[in-house]
């Protein structure tokens, strides 16, 4: 689909208060010409988000073979080698770690890749490379005048050619609210539009939807849903069967979104009235961390429904804050991943038990991209290259080989699918961008310091 095609189709309800609210593409609505378009030459396009887990994970826990090795000791060894060897090449998708167990629901949509490597650079921080560098790798002759390397991050790369159709070339969001930074910008991006230049995630749901409803300026404080209703009731008489069913299904994904965002703010409005209460400016604060990213996981996917975007990030947590963080159903109080992770001996239950919980919030996004329907009868996890993955390897060893590594989704028929990967010894992590690179339609032989494609990815 073109950029004038997707412009041209992109449908709209009006509401009161100058309100409208993007659809997505509804075949009944368009006519003979929306006919043409989803023929079979024309289909959905392909999107790619990407899902950061801070602190590198529990390799006992994460990666096959290793359940029985040495817990480590904090160090700083970015080469460390992998405690096991795998054989390389690729393989059906046999049994699940204890950390990725939550995959068995979806596990013929999910790929493991295992032994991939990434650019490490003496003069900074390991935590402050893995995050802000995770999407960008860049040779040391890129960027000479840095001490990290770190370019234009992948994201953007992808958005300069499958963004421009959309309104959002990209969509940057963050799971991380809390205001006592004490760490530079390196430790809570991993979206950059070149070296030094960060591009700023959204932290807000508040933010996040007004930003894509264009809420903001609305002089009635009401949500867009019921601004738009009475248009909405109308549309929907004019709806197919499937595309009945389909409007249904976002227009009470986004009412679900506004739900839980009228839910904290009326929590804010109680607590201000209570003497002796600071309100606290971060979300997390107030909402429980799973429903926090799973509210900012939901409006990245409505925005894939509505074509408001191709391509997003989501950083779940800042790299080395030592902020603690309630982890619902985990633990009785708030608890900081950083400091845990350098003591592994000591917390070993503890941090198995967050990585888990990080990939079960993974898990919940993949299942919903699954149930979006596109207007071809394929689902938005079809047409979905959606990467989960940490710029460590150990939080321990602060180690930058053999990273945490899932990608879901089909990328429109170009994915593997429920299989593992192992990479040959120095593969880096770049080949899997330059990959999926090419599965995204883009051309180029090399993004910052790959080697090649990983064919064995590619159908």
């Amino acid at each position: 689909m073109n950029k004038s095609n997707r412009r041209q189709f992109m449908q709209t309800i009006q509401g009161a208060a100058g309100a409208s609210l993007a659809l997505p593409l509804f075949e009944s609505l368009a006519g003979a010409a929306a006919t043409k378009l989803s023929s079979k030459a024309a289909k959905p396009p392909v999107r790619m988000a990407i899902y950061y887990v801070p602190m590198g994970v529990i390799r006992r826990g994460f990666f096959p073979g290793e359940s029985e090795t040495e817990i480590p000791k904090f160090v700083s060894e970015p080469k460390a080698k992998s405690l096991i060897e795998y054989k390389v090449g690729i393989r059906k998708l046999q049994s699940l770690t204890a950390t990725q167990k939550p995959l068995e629901s979806v596990r013929d949509k999910v790929t493991f890749v295992s032994g991939l490597n990434r650019t490490y650079r003496h003069g900074s921080d390991v935590h402050a490379q893995c995050g802000s560098c995770f999407l960008s790798s860049a040779t040391g002759e890129t960027v000479p005048s840095s001490i990290y390397p770190l370019n234009r991050t992948f994201d953007h790369v992808v958005g300069d050619s499958i963004g421009g159709e959309t309104p959002f070339r990209t969509f940057e969001l963050s799971c991380n609210s809390h205001k006592d930074n004490k760490e530079s910008i390196y430790f809570d991006n991993i979206s950059w539009y070149g070296t030094g230049h960060v591009a700023t995630s959204i932290r807000d749901p508040r933010q996040a939807y007004d930003r894509l409803f264009g809420t903001k300026r609305m002089s009635l404080q009401r949500d867009i849903t019921d601004l738009v209703l009475q248009d909405a009731r109308s549309l929907q008489r004019k709806l197919g069967r499937v595309d009945r069913e389909k409007f249904e299904e976002y227009f009470e994904g986004v009412r679900s979104i506004e739900r839980q965002m009228d839910k904290l703010s009326k929590l804010k409005s109680n607590l201000k009235g209570v003497e002796g209460v600071n309100v606290p400016d971060s979300t997390e604060s107030l909402m429980p961390r799973g429903e926090y990213i799973r509210l900012m996981g939901d409006l990245m996917i409505a925005a894939f429904q509505a074509g408001l975007t191709n391509v997003a990030t989501m950083m779940i947590g800042p790299e080395r804050w030592n902020t603690p963080y309630m982890f619902e159903g985990l633990f009785d109080k708030p608890v900081s991943h950083h400091v845990m992770s350098h003591n592994q001996k000591q917390f070993i239950g503890e941090l198995l038990k967050i990585d888990k919980f990080y990939m079960e919030q993974f898990v919940y996004l993949v299942q919903r991209m699954a149930a979006v329907r596109e207007f071809d009868g394929s689902t938005l996890l079809d047409n979905m290259i959606f990467t989960y993955g940490s710029g460590l390897g150990d939080g321990a060893t602060h180690q930058y080989t053999d990273l945490p590594i899932i990608v879901a989704g089909g990328g429109g028929g170009r994915l593997q699918q429920g299989m593992h990967l192992h990479c040959a010894e120095g593969t880096p992590l770049s080949n899997l961008w330059l990959t999926q690179a090419r599965a995204l339609g883009l051309k180029g032989d090399r993004f910052a310091d790959s080697l090649r494609v990983e064919t064995d990815l590619l159908k």
